[in-house]
C-alpha cells in the first residue's frame, strides 16, 4: 500500500510538471519577442534583399494581426556593404523601406568597418539611417539574450 501512495504521489508530481511545462509553453507561444534581430554578413545583392524583404514581411505580418515588432538589421563582416554609402546596391530601397518601418534600425559593425577601411585605405561613410556597433555578433547575441528573435539572411 506505501508503494502505491509513493507511486501516487510521484504520478501528481509529474502531472503537475507535466502541466506546468505545458502552460508555460503556451505563455511562450502567447508571448511575442520584443524584437527580431536580422543578420547580414554577405556582400551578395540577394542576401542583401533578402533582408530587406524579411524586414517589410515582418513588419506587415505583425501589424496585420495588430501587433508592433521591432526590427533591427545588423550588418556584420562582408555584409557592411548593404550600409556603405560607396557600395550599397539598395540604398534607395533601404531608405524607403526604413521611412514606413519606424521601427526599423540599422546596424554596422565598427570592427568590420574599421577592417575594411585599413585594407581599401579609406574612410568609409554609411548610409543615412544607419549606425555603428562595436560588435555586429556581438549586438546580435545581445539582442538574442533579450529575447529577441534571429534571423541569417
Amino acid at each position: 500500500m506505501i508503494s502505491a501512495i509513493r507511486w501516487s504521489r510521484r504520478g501528481l508530481l509529474a502531472g503537475t510538471a507535466i502541466l506546468t511545462a505545458g502552460g508555460a509553453a503556451a505563455a511562450r507561444e502567447d508571448r511575442l519577442a520584443e524584437g527580431v534581430v536580422i543578420l547580414i554578413d554577405s556582400n551578395e545583392p540577394y542576401v542583401m534583399g533578402h533582408a530587406i524583404s524579411y524586414s517589410a514581411n515582418l513588419a506587415k505580418h505583425f501589424a496585420d494581426r495588430g501587433a508592433k515588432l521591432l526590427i533591427e538589421v545588423v550588418a556584420n563582416g562582408k555584409g557592411i556593404d548593404v550600409f556603405r554609402a560607396d557600395k550599397s546596391p539598395l540604398a534607395e530601397p533601404l531608405a524607403t523601406v526604413q521611412q514606413s518601418l519606424p521601427d526599423l534600425t540599422y546596424s554596422m559593425c565598427a570592427s568590420s568597418k574599421a577592417i575594411a577601411e585599413a585594407k581599401e585605405q579609406l574612410s568609409i561613410a554609411l548610409i543615412p539611417g544607419a549606425r555603428l556597433v562595436p560588435f555586429g555578433i556581438g549586438r546580435v547575441v545581445d539582442l538574442q539574450l533579450r529575447g529577441w528573435a534571429y534571423i541569417h539572411a
